[in-house]
């Protein structure tokens, strides 16, 4: 069965812009026109009796899934979901917020209604199973997050492989040779999250790149397992001057673990993190960090998501560079 996506694809459009070519709701340039009914035509697309009721009538209304599974630091989360919902209501829309981990279900359950306009999806795996629902979905969608393969769909995120990859080379610039990276928890890992894996792989890339040794280690949200992974590192590593997290949760026990443990920081040890920067700025020791631009993305995907509704064509992959900041936890590496 001919679905919308395959006549955006074959057009070289968006599928809300062969939506709106073919309620005529929203002004579309001839030659796009042109285009879409020309691969209707070739494709023998039907839209759905259901699609075009709803084409005419709007909820003024957002869907944002955030799914609060294990592993996920809440109050992060709950920073998009204001930057969102201030956004939206710019636009004149309300939000409805999705956090159960209802996966396609969920997602078809609302946009199989007239209860929202369009989508905005977060906590995004590398090999999501929601991607083949939201490109056949007639709505619009964006997801803040890139899965391992983007094609048609639209998505924005912080670059977290370059935020890795600027952690690393700010303690190597330094003088740090043995390096760890503190990050998420298990569960993050397991289910393939997108911004985990590639802050990995950019931590390991520049460590490499520049002839480190180096470490990665999971870690619990708790001030307990940033203790015991403490330990862990020192006792594998000795010679360690560096650390890079990827852990809100944990950030500051981790540093009163290490201080506890007989180091100074960053008299013995540099503290680098990929956080939000009131947090990296608030703590006893401030800590240089890369900005986890969680007002900028949430009103970034919505901004996406008004030109898709309005029938403009958008950018399909944004990836917002990483920004560094230096504070009191990073110095050059203490002489032997």
């Amino acid at each position: 069965m001919v679905k919308i996506t395959d006549v955006a694809r074959h057009a070289g459009v968006s599928p809300s812009t062969v939506s709106y070519a073919l309620s005529g709701k929203r002004p579309i340039s001839g030659e796009t026109r042109q285009r879409v009914e020309a691969a209707v035509r070739e494709l023998g697309y039907r839209p759905h009796a259901g699609a075009r009721a709803l084409a005419g009538s709007r909820s003024s209304m957002l869907a944002l899934v955030a799914p609060l599974r294990a592993g996920i630091h809440v109050p992060v989360v709950m920073q998009f979901v204001v930057s969102v919902v201030t956004a939206a209501r710019r636009h004149d829309h309300d939000v409805l917020l999705l956090t159960q981990e209802e996966g396609e279900d969920g997602l078809r359950r609302v946009a199989g209604t007239a209860l929202v306009d369009a989508l905005i999806v977060m906590d995004v795996q590398l090999r999501d199973p929601r991607l083949p629902l939201l490109r056949s979905l007639d709505r619009p969608s964006v997801m803040i997050g890139f899965p391992s393969e983007a094609d048609g769909l639209t998505c924005i995120d912080l670059d977290f492989r370059a935020a890795g990859e600027a952690c690393v080379k700010h303690l190597a610039a330094l003088g740090h040779r043995v390096v760890a990276l503190v990050g998420s928890p298990p569960d993050v890992y397991v289910r393939g999250t997108a911004f985990a894996q590639r802050v990995v792989q950019g931590f390991t890339a520049a460590a490499d790149r520049f002839g480190l040794t180096f470490a990665v280690h999971p870690c619990e949200g708790t001030p307990a397992a940033a203790r015991r992974v403490a330990e862990g590192l020192l006792r594998k590593h000795p010679a360690l001057t560096g650390v890079v997290v990827h852990n809100e949760a944990v950030l500051e026990p981790l540093v009163d673990a290490f201080e506890q443990l007989g180091l100074r920081v960053p008299g013995d040890l540099s503290v680098t993190a990929i956080c939000p920067d009131e947090l990296a700025g608030s703590l006893r020791v401030p800590v240089t960090s890369v900005a986890l631009p969680s007002a900028e993305l949430g009103a970034r995907a919505v901004e996406l998501l008004m030109a898709k509704l309005a029938g403009e064509e958008v950018t399909e992959a944004t990836l917002l560079p990483p920004r560094l900041t230096r504070r009191a936890s990073t110095g050059p590496r203490a002489s032997s």
